[in-house]
């Protein structure tokens, strides 16, 4: 059954990177590209002149991107899929689909939105290439305490709803969440560095690209493991409701 799902889980990442990357290419690269350029004509002032690429432009924004795109939806499908086998039948007793859709929303929030509201993602030369290591690390670190917080405002909330009902309980444990990363926010350093007269359009652009294509790539999975499961589940009961007829 896990091994099931597993595959339509990682089968759902496949196709949702492939629609994530069409987002990325029609919206993302537009704003790389202007970053890419700001990153230019500093060189360019400066007198310096650009090394050989290592992989061309032209690579990195078709099969690198598809690539990475791609292990990352697989990642992503998996996840959700051994999530989704441990919680079914558990989560606020809600169908298959609904399940499915429920954890794509709740990974987004906590694996994508809720870090990048306190380190959010940066074009090339809006951020010192010297902080690289801090900026990482510190962004890894919240996205783990994120993750962390979940767990315990989701087993503070199923106590909740044993005793206050499912209500009450499923917003207790959103409470619980948001007070545990605004603590973790506040107390993690601040990282801001853009130059004053880095693109403002640039920037925005690029940051809404970056959680545009979490957005689609979590949606489409959570739609598609939905409609998998469902589809699955239809078909192992034909048989048993067939043998009954006879």
């Amino acid at each position: 059954m896990v091994r099931t799902l597993l595959v339509r889980g990682m089968i759902a990442g496949v196709v949702a990177a492939v629609l994530a990357f069409a987002f990325a290419w029609l919206f993302g690269e537009p704003a790389l590209d202007g970053g890419i350029a700001y990153e230019d004509a500093l060189a360019a002032a400066a007198g310096e002149t650009g090394g050989e690429e290592l992989v061309s432009r032209g690579v990195q924004s078709t099969v690198g991107l598809l690539v990475a795109l791609l292990i990352y939806g697989i990642v992503v499908g998996g996840v959700l899929a051994l999530v989704y086998a441990g919680v079914q039948g558990r989560l606020l007793r809600l169908a298959p689909r609904a399940t499915a859709g429920l954890l794509a929303l709740i990974g987004y929030v906590v694996v994508v939105l809720v870090p990048f509201l306190k380190y959010p993602s940066n074009p090339p030369a809006s951020s010192a290439d010297d902080t690289i290591g801090l900026r990482s690390g510190t962004f890894v670190f919240m996205l783990l305490l994120s993750v962390v917080a979940a767990v315990v405002a989701v087993a503070v909330g199923r106590r909740l709803v044993e005793r206050f009902g499912t209500w009450n309980g499923v917003l207790a444990g959103a409470a619980v969440y948001v007070v545990l990363v605004g603590v973790v926010a506040a107390l993690l350093p601040v990282v801001s560095e853009t130059p004053a007269d880095f693109p403002a359009v640039v920037l925005y652009n690029f940051r809404v690209a970056t959680l545009g294509i979490h957005a689609v790539l979590w949606t489409a999975v959570g739609l598609l493991f939905g409609l998998f499961v469902t589809r699955g589940l239809r078909s192992s009961e034909r048989p048993s409701a067939g043998a009954g007829v006879g």
